[in-house]
């Protein structure tokens, strides 16, 4: 097992340090960002930079440098460029929200996917959580990041929509949650373009115009650029793709789909 010591006692460091210890290892820390972290890197064989993304080449840059430790990162996006002048970097970073350390920490030892870089040590201590471990290369983290956010950021914010729409009716999201929690289920067992039904998916205009009769104007732009995705995926590179107003038209019967 190893010695690990984290810098940044926020969320995601100190979800790490919870599940890292019940995983064996030994842990030193975390220190805060503003503290003297000179010599943050002596005497483990791991240190890790769990701070935003635009503190990590600042932080890094502060630490004197330790041949024979591995300094590490949780960023998505970011490339191990960030963590010169170390000269053994790398990064972990896990498909799953940390929201509190006890939710994070459970998460983290649950078999999530771990997307690793650079220093074998990020896979070492991915594989000791357990985790599913994918490697991500430098020139890749954008895409990969970008389709980290989607699959949460943006379903988060699909279902801050249906909270609005069906508080409208005086309903509330959570009579919506199951058909999400099936939906993603059925994706997880058949892939996306198996698991999608709707109007969009059998061509269902008449229906669609009724929905964007019923949604609110500052609503429909959101609905009509799923509409768009729902049409790509049902027919891959056969659509338009189309904008809201190309929906809109669709819908009201001026334009074939």
């Amino acid at each position: 097992m190893s010695s690990i010591r984290i810098i940044g006692p926020g969320r995601a460091g100190t979800s790490f340090a919870e599940a890292l210890g019940r995983a064996g290892h030994s842990l030193h820390g975390p220190l805060g960002r503003h503290d003297d972290v000179s010599s943050a890197a002596d005497g483990v064989d791991a240190l890790i930079l769990a701070v935003p993304d635009d503190e990590i080449a600042e932080l890094a840059a502060r630490v004197a440098v330790q041949p024979s430790c591995a300094v590490l990162h949780l960023s998505g996006s970011l490339g191990l460029d960030v963590l010169a002048p170390h000269p053994r970097r790398g990064s972990m970073h896990p498909l799953v929200p940390l929201p509190t350390t006890e939710i994070g920490a459970a998460r983290l030892l649950g078999g999530v996917t771990i997307a690793v870089a650079g220093d074998e040590l990020a896979s070492s201590l991915a594989v000791s959580l357990a985790a599913r471990v994918v490697e991500v290369l430098d020139e890749d983290r954008a895409a990969y990041h970008a389709a980290a956010c989607i699959a949460a950021n943006h379903v988060v914010a699909l279902l801050g929509q249906v909270e609005r729409v069906a508080s409208s009716i005086g309903l509330d999201a959570g009579a919506f949650l199951g058909l999400a929690r099936a939906a993603i289920e059925d994706v997880e067992t058949l892939g996306p373009r198996a698991a999608l039904t709707g109007p969009a998916a059998r061509g269902d205009w008449a229906t669609i115009a009724r929905h964007l009769d019923a949604l609110a104007p500052a609503e429909r732009a959101a609905y009509g650029a799923c509409v768009a995705l729902c049409l790509e995926l049902a027919a891959p590179g056969q659509s338009v793709a189309p904008s809201l107003d190309v929906v809109e038209r669709v819908a009201a019967g001026d334009v074939a789909p």
